[in-house]
């Protein structure tokens, strides 16, 4: 039988590489839903080619446009309006499998639906471990959900790990994410106060989205990889450790206790880590080009510690600091840092000052408890609220 998908952020990068890997497979893939935020005409077209039952955005106008587009089309997909919309196709009882695609906290609630009910669940949302820490791993044991990492360095760590979980934390020293240094790597640091968005999102490997380009710029997205592998592996927050490769093409590595390495090599194409997820434990086509080794430059590695990377890059420190920090640390810091890029991406402050308002609100945040999804969601809203203030303090 085909794998029924639902796609959460199906407009996005991932959410496009993610169509495109099904679209090479149709014997063994059917989208059962979509999900988007504001790009109706490109969810028009999605609908179309995949005829999905059931299609969600993210406001009520998005959606009414969508639904008169689709009336108009003659295209039988159904636009739902329910508040807890994302949760209801993510967690429905026709649904296999789902693309958690959808970028920030907005994510946590469907991808904690899909966990509780049971199902295979491609984790591309960062912000469901880095928020959701603890309460999320509990319901993906609870509901019994196959957990499958999509981001490229969880996914090569995933691949590079014995296949019983169980002898993980027996075998391994250390688990070492390789970060390519993003579009910096060798800017001087105290010229990074005068970088543009423009200058900010052209990754020199990656085509991604205008928010986890900055990430890779300023390298949160790194700290965030921390933490997340922290919790989708089990590993202590010491036995995690970051390295600069700027080919991009070993996407991270596990280091076994007899200090032999396994890594993961591939071309810098997210659909290949989707069409693992989507076929484990056996492997599809990706249509993503093959390693060519004879063309391939020599590959080279930084320390953080080297370069003034650890001054170009103060936020990486902040993964091992909030992993230290009571429980819900890690929830303020994703929402500052989500706050502090947008005030960048709106030129409200410098590229400079996100570590700063990240800083703030750290400080700021006051931590009551962190064990429910409601708790979570308040301590991420009363971050953002912080983060704000910060940010507006700074543009002043």
């Amino acid at each position: 039988m085909k794998q029924r998908l639902t796609v959460l952020g199906s407009t996005g990068s991932i959410g496009t590489s993610t169509l495109d890997v099904v679209a090479r497979h149709p014997d063994r893939f059917e989208i059962w839903a979509l999900s988007a935020a504001t790009q109706v005409d490109l969810m028009l077209a999605q609908c179309a080619q995949f005829r999905p039952r059931f299609a969600v955005m993210a406001s009520e106008p998005h959606a009414r446009l969508l639904a008169d587009q689709l009336q108009a089309n003659s295209l039988p997909t159904q636009v739902l309006l329910a508040k807890d919309a994302l949760e209801i196709i993510a967690s429905h009882k026709e649904v296999d499998t789902v693309m958690a695609a959808i970028v920030g906290a907005a994510g946590l609630a469907p991808c904690l639906a899909a966990a509780r009910a049971g199902k295979r669940l491609l984790l591309a949302n960062k912000e469901a471990l880095v928020v959701g820490g603890q309460v999320f791993m509990e319901a993906v044991r609870q509901g019994g959900a196959t957990l499958l990492p999509i981001d490229s360095e969880h996914s090569a760590i995933f691949q590079s790990l014995p296949e019983d979980p169980a002898t993980w934390l027996q075998r391994i020293d250390k688990i070492i994410l390789t970060a390519s240094g993003g579009p910096f790597r060798q800017r001087a640091p105290d010229t990074l106060r005068d970088v543009t968005p423009e200058q900010a999102c052209a990754h020199p490997n990656w085509s991604m989205g205008r928010k986890i380009s900055v990430d890779s710029a300023t390298m949160m997205n790194k700290a965030l990889e921390v933490i997340e592998a922290r919790y989708l592996f089990g590993v202590a927050p010491a036995q995690l450790e970051v390295v600069i490769h700027p080919q991009s093409v070993i996407h991270s590595m596990v280091q076994y206790r007899d200090m032999s390495v396994v890594a993961q090599l591939g071309t810098p194409d997210m659909r290949v880590p989707i069409a693992y997820g989507l076929s484990w434990p056996e492997r599809v086509a990706s249509g993503a080009s093959a390693l060519d080794f004879h063309a391939l430059s020599a590959m080279t590695f930084e320390a953080i510690s080297d370069h003034g990377h650890a001054e170009r890059f103060p936020g990486l420190q902040l993964a091992w600091d909030a992993l230290a920090a009571p429980a819900g640390t890690t929830a303020v810091l994703n929402a500052a840092n989500e706050v502090s890029v947008a005030a960048f991406l709106a030129k409200r402050i410098r590229f400079d000052q996100i570590h700063h308002v990240n800083l703030a609100t750290l400080e700021a945040v006051p931590l009551s408890g962190s064990d429910s999804l409601a708790a979570l969601l308040a301590l991420d809203l009363e971050s953002r609220r912080v983060a704000e203030q910060a940010a507006h303090r700074l543009a002043a």
